[in-house]
């Protein structure tokens, strides 16, 4: 088995439970961290067809970080679910939302949901 991870993908988003969150946006990152026996094979054959292309990851995240929600524990599971499907030969998913600057009363610099799914 082994691991394909793609750490801080950035993005500028518009989740957030308050309106001047979703009107306003904000900068997340997200990390996915997937583990395949797949892996072997493409490390074995050197074969990108037997590997899971980092672009698809990519694609996915994109994509649901574009779609708007209240929660960013929601846009972790949506990623999840979307990774959960198109990959079949997954083992394990984590998933990583951040959210920098959250709207505190106080000074933080972000705020994590990580979210893990064994297959």
């Amino acid at each position: 088995m082994g691991k394909i991870a793609i750490e801080g993908m950035q993005f500028y988003a518009y989740h957030g439970y308050y309106k001047e969150e979703r009107h306003l946006g904000g900068g997340y990152m997200v990390d996915v961290v997937i583990e395949s026996d797949q892996i072997d094979l493409a490390a074995k054959d050197d074969s990108l067809e037997e590997t899971i292309n980092y672009e698809a990851i990519y694609k996915i995240v994109k994509d649901q970080m574009a779609s708007r929600s209240k929660l960013i524990e929601h846009v972790a599971k949506l990623i999840l679910d979307d990774l959960g499907l198109h990959f079949k030969n997954v083992k394990h998913l984590k998933i990583r939302v951040t959210k920098n600057n959250p709207p505190m009363q106080g000074n933080v610099e972000k705020v994590y949901v990580e979210l893990e799914k064994s297959f």
